[in-house]
């Protein structure tokens, strides 16, 4: 199991410790203020995707198939998540990491939106189509889920991960997120392919990005 669980337990503790960064003396005053995301971001991109690249060769992630599905979920899926500010009188979604306040496009300020591109497009789709779909909806249909091939379905595990995935999204998030989970779960199930699912939740991601940097509604990080 460690290989599929670890990436994701590193990304979920780092992201727990920005709170606690950003309340020491380094980050709590003074032109670091509220900075302490950004190196927790830094931090979590590249143990994350270190602990994804020395497991690699444990995911069998194969050839993406049905592409014209896949990239098609992938465009709903952005709809569905960005729908909620499309609408008329709709409230943007700007309260979050704005990196204008790094200066006007200088060298910090595009190192920071690499790693947010990086770690929106790479590290999390990877990391969590393992631990989602390549794991734990596996798991919850047998103990030994390596046993069980890949996008099998039951009830339970399908209905459970949408859920859980769901769960660890903003609660403003909350119904984008379970639709988005049953989608994804859909292609892993249509497909039997992780590099499909993959694939989606990185074009979703990549979307999303240029969604965010053209509309700076920089909630949606």
């Amino acid at each position: 199991m460690t290989p599929y669980i670890l990436p994701f337990a590193l990304f979920a503790g780092l992201f727990a410790l920005a709170p606690i960064l950003n309340a020491t003396p380094w980050f709590n005053s003074g032109s670091l203020h509220g900075k302490g995301d950004l190196v927790i971001y830094l931090v979590q991109t590249m143990v994350c995707g270190l602990a994804l690249l020395v497991n690699l060769r444990h995911y069998k992630i194969g050839a993406i198939a049905q592409p014209l599905m896949t990239v098609a979920i992938a465009f709903l899926v952005l709809l569905i998540w960005v729908a909620p500010v499309l609408l008329p009188g709709a409230e943007p979604r700007n309260d979050g990491f704005n990196p204008e306040i790094l200066g006007d496009a200088g060298p910090l300020f595009w190192f920071v939106v690499v790693v947010r591109f990086i770690r929106l497009v790479v590290v999390v789709p990877v990391m969590e189509e393992v631990f989602w779909r390549g794991f734990l909806q596996r798991y919850l249909i047998k103990e030994d889920f390596q046993s069980v091939p890949f996008g099998s379905y039951s009830h339970f595990s399908f209905f459970g991960v949408a859920l859980a995935f769901m769960l660890v999204h903003r609660p403003e998030d909350y119904p984008a997120a379970f639709v988005c989970g049953i989608l994804y779960g859909w292609i892993a199930c249509r497909t039997k392919s992780l590099a499909s699912c993959i694939a989606a939740h990185a074009l979703t991601n990549f979307l999303l990005g240029i969604f965010i940097m053209s509309t700076r509604q920089w909630g949606f990080w």
